[in-house]
């Protein structure tokens, strides 16, 4: 239990930090309910941890039915880190690197903080917690599960984003993508 608790903190920051730091300076995206929680920034300036929690709702009720211990896992991961992004949004600007740099280092942040909790069987929600769905029925990496679902998502996102922050954000799902497989590989191998 305390390796959850901690692997939920430090994830969160790292998400936190990652997100605010690195990624809305340069109207990057990421994919998941991430991304689409930072698209609903850009677009409608509202707060994007609020909503990715509202946004991963129907996951959540369908987990409470389908699958309780993935509602339980993730529910404290989705709510602390969606906090955690909207808290440390005073950190915007701090720091300002280019955004290629942004991209990768960003990148490095979320895919460790989401591959920390994954790690501990716990998570951020919403796409990673369909991910897991997905996991568990076909045995598939989590890791590769979540790049594809970003992919999609960042696609969509390619219509209100210019073409320099779009082929950045494509940058920011492999990264994330690669450092969450190389976090949950050895998990879903049995190691």
């Amino acid at each position: 239990m305390i390796k959850k608790m901690a692997a939920v903190i430090v994830g969160s920051l790292l998400l936190g930090v990652g997100i605010n730091v690195f990624f809305v300076p340069h109207h990057l995206l990421d994919g998941g309910m991430i991304g689409l929680g930072l698209i609903a920034k850009y677009v409608w300036h509202v707060q994007a941890g609020l909503t990715m929690i509202v946004l991963s709702v129907p996951l959540y009720a369908a987990a409470w039915f389908y699958y309780r211990p993935f509602f339980y896992n993730s529910l404290h991961g989705l709510l602390f880190s969606s906090w955690m992004i909207d808290v440390l949004s005073v950190l915007r600007g701090v720091v300002v690197l280019d955004p290629l740099l942004s991209a990768v280092i960003g990148g490095v942040l979320v895919g460790a903080g989401i591959g920390l909790m994954l790690r501990e069987e716990t998570s951020t929600g919403g796409t990673d917690l369909l991910a897991q769905f997905i996991a568990r029925w076909t045995n598939w990496n989590v890791g590769i599960i979540i790049f594809v679902i970003d992919a999609c998502i960042i696609s969509a996102g390619s219509m209100i984003i210019d073409s320099v922050p779009f082929v950045h954000s494509l940058v920011v799902v492999t990264v994330v993508g690669a450092v969450t497989t190389m976090l949950t590989c050895e998990k879903t191998m049995g190691v």
